[in-house]
């Protein structure tokens, strides 16, 4: 628009000089009781869009200051963390309904020694982006990809289970709370051909062997955050931004890794 108003003034320009041209010759043929100071009809139509294009342009400026007006109320009601602004208001897991200002800590725990294989610190309030990122993790750490992976409903989706750099892992994702418990939904026979990432893997954690499987990722993963909790007493971070706090829970995994090793080791010597 910006540029159409600069083209059609130089073109308006040009049309009052040649209609003030006209004029005169028109005086001096017809003499002066003509009505010379009529706009011809071509100029009339480029005032009529040069004023229809300032509207418009009016228009816009006016709602982009609405939007900009909007912004500023929305922002006025915005909440920050003063203490460490990089932290996010995430829902307690202890207290049902309550909320902290937190990070989400993450963890993958191999089966056999509850030993921490990847860990992680993020400002989402959710376990959905997570997967894909901690078995990323995993393989970079142990050079090779896990054979099969759990993790509760938090971390399902369609596009987490479709994905291609998990596509040779046998995967046990949850896809709902505890339907995949209820002793009257065993399955047996394959899933159809027809059914979606979802049915599939609900079909296939309803089957004996994946109820077997998943029923362990409590036995694996969840006494890890207890131990780490309860008695070593981690329940706050004492460092201040992402990157310092993902510092520290790596020290606190770190520390939990060489507590397991020293006692298994001294478990192999007494045995």
């Amino acid at each position: 628009m910006t540029e159409t108003e600069a083209r059609l003034k130089l073109e308006i320009n040009a049309l009052l000089a040649a209609a003030e041209k006209a004029d005169a010759d028109e005086d001096a043929q017809y003499g002066k009781d003509r009505n010379g100071e009529e706009l011809p009809d071509e100029l009339q139509r480029r005032e009529s869009r040069l004023q229809k294009i300032r509207e418009a342009k009016q228009a816009l400026e006016d709602e982009a200051r609405e939007k900009a007006e909007q912004k500023l109320a929305e922002a006025d009601k915005d909440q920050r963390n003063f203490t460490d602004p990089e932290s996010r208001i995430m829902p307690d897991g202890t207290n049902k309904g309550s909320f902290l200002q937190a990070y989400n800590a993450q963890i993958a725990v191999d089966s056999i020694a509850q030993i921490i294989v990847a860990a992680e610190v993020t400002q989402e309030t959710n376990d959905k982006k997570q997967l894909l990122p901690m078995v990323a993790q995993i393989e970079k750490n142990l050079a090779q990809k896990p054979e099969k992976v759990s993790a509760d409903t938090g971390y399902f989706s369609e596009a987490n289970v479709t994905d291609a750099t998990v596509a040779e892992i046998d995967l046990y994702i949850a896809t709902g709370r505890d339907k995949h418990r209820d002793p009257k939904e065993i399955a047996s026979s394959e899933a159809t051909v027809d059914a979606t990432a979802q049915e599939r893997m609900r079909h296939k954690l309803q089957t004996e062997a994946g109820r077997a499987v998943y029923k362990r990722r409590k036995a694996i993963v969840e006494p890890v955050f207890g131990q780490i909790k309860e008695c070593r007493g981690f329940r706050r971070f004492s460092m201040r931004g992402k990157q310092n706090v993902s510092g520290e829970w790596r020290l606190v995994c770190a520390v939990s890794n060489l507590l397991k090793l020293f006692r298994f080791s001294r478990s192999l010597q007494t045995a």
